[in-house]
């Protein structure tokens, strides 16, 4: 992928070794712990530990078909998110946004470039995510954004704490489409 910078002073590249500290750092901070629910994406509330490691990060950016696309501003990481190609779509996930900076339209912006990026890259015709069902608040605001619900769901990986402890016995992820 390219590194492209944008006009709103935010510049979009592919993650590298380097970067791998700073993005756990960002994705933790963005989802668990008492420093998420300065945002809104928190999930402090129904899952604690942690929600990635060093060597998850790193399997992303080194996966040959997909991209942690990394976005800086004034040379600082502050936000993330998982792209990977499967054939006729491409999936996103591991989207991450400086707590302080959420609420600003910033996912917005980020979430376009990744559609952008799949569709012209890969010529990939749809994005699919999975969220958790409980998290109604931000299936909502994909929902805004175009994504629907198919309905199709898949269990949480209960016992497997690199995803993080559940703190409620009713987690389940559902896959979002989106046409691009």
């Amino acid at each position: 992928m390219d590194a492209r910078p944008a006009t709103d002073g935010l510049t979009f590249r592919d993650a590298t070794d380097a970067d791998v500290n700073d993005l756990v750092a960002l994705i933790e901070s963005a989802y668990r712990g008492d420093s998420s629910r300065t945002g809104w994406t928190t999930e402090a509330d129904i899952l604690e530990g942690q929600r990635t490691d060093a060597a998850g990060v790193l399997e992303v950016i080194k996966a040959p078909d997909g991209a942690l696309l990394t976005v800086e501003r004034d040379g600082r990481i502050i936000a993330c998110c998982q792209l990977e190609h499967r054939g006729d779509h491409a999936y996103f996930g591991m989207f991450a946004v400086s707590p302080a900076l959420q609420g600003a339209s910033l996912g917005k912006v980020i979430i376009a470039e990744a559609e952008r990026r799949a569709r012209d890259l890969w010529g990939a015709t749809q994005m699919h995510m999975t969220v958790i069902t409980v998290r109604e608040d931000l299936i909502a605001w994909y929902e805004r954004r175009g994504y629907r619900r198919t309905g199709r769901t898949t269990p949480f990986p209960y016992g497997e704490e690199r995803f993080g402890i559940p703190q409620r016995d009713d987690l389940e992820f559902e896959l979002l489409v989106k046409g691009l």
